[in-house]
């Protein structure tokens, strides 16, 4: 195992997307609720923030100029839940217990963040599925990830992503780029590895939190990444 009981599992939202181009796959949604689960049943106590990147991007629709970033942002939140919300019911298919939470109150719909309420779901063994990013604009999912991981008493982040690490470079265009089995946070800022923000980055130094970055891809892989069975790059304080 190379982090502790209690980890912050950071998915993206255009992992979702299915091969035709809609929005939601379900069969990713049931491959990722698998691996959630068999990572709950090894002991693990699980927290996921996920984006909503494959609905829409704040950043990018504010960039654009029709719309203000602000409102932009606010889509870019309730589609954090809506992928939230697909997820628990996806967990609950495969038998674990989930809760969506939303930094974006809507009690109609999901409960809304508190911490000590979140605690105590991860303590019950609970999936925790943290949706509406941090409730403010101009934050990314991934800073929402790093601060629920330290409001959490998380051990580590886990950022799942395309890719089995950090790589110098794109592996995916660069046939020469090298994977890190270790980084500092000061040498990923440094670097300027867009693997996370840099307010993401900082925030996880400033309270040295670890990260770990490592593909999410095929059934087990989240559960092997966190037991230390496959490879991943760690990012530590």
């Amino acid at each position: 195992m190379i982090v502790g009981k209690r980890v912050l599992v950071k998915l993206s939202g255009e992992a979702l997307i299915a091969a035709d181009g809609y929005w939601l796959n379900p069969q990713t949604l049931t491959t990722l609720s698998q691996d959630l689960k068999q990572a709950a049943d090894a002991g693990f106590e699980i927290a996921v923030v996920i984006g909503g990147g494959n609905v829409i991007r704040g950043a990018k629709v504010g960039a654009a100029g029709w719309i203000d970033r602000a409102t932009a942002d606010a889509m870019g939140m309730l589609a954090t839940v809506m992928n939230s919300i697909a997820l628990e019911s996806a967990l609950e298919n495969v038998g674990a217990s989930a809760r969506t939470m939303s930094a974006v109150s809507m009690p109609s719909i999901c409960e809304t963040y508190a911490r000590q309420p979140a605690l105590h779901h991860l303590a019950k063994g609970r999936v925790v599925v943290l949706g509406g990013g941090t409730g403010n604009p101009f934050f990314t999912t991934d800073t929402a990830a790093v601060l629920r991981a330290i409001e959490l008493n998380c051990d580590a982040v886990l950022k799942a992503t395309q890719v089995d690490g950090v790589y110098s470079a794109d592996p995916k265009k660069d046939p020469n780029a090298t994977r890190f089995d270790v980084l500092s946070h000061d040498e990923a800022i440094q670097r300027d590895l867009k693997v996370m923000d840099t307010a993401a980055f900082a925030l996880a130094r400033e309270n040295r939190l670890p990260i770990i970055v490592g593909s999410a891809h095929g059934p087990g892989a989240i559960t092997a990444i966190l037991k230390g069975e496959a490879p991943a790059t760690r990012v530590t304080p």
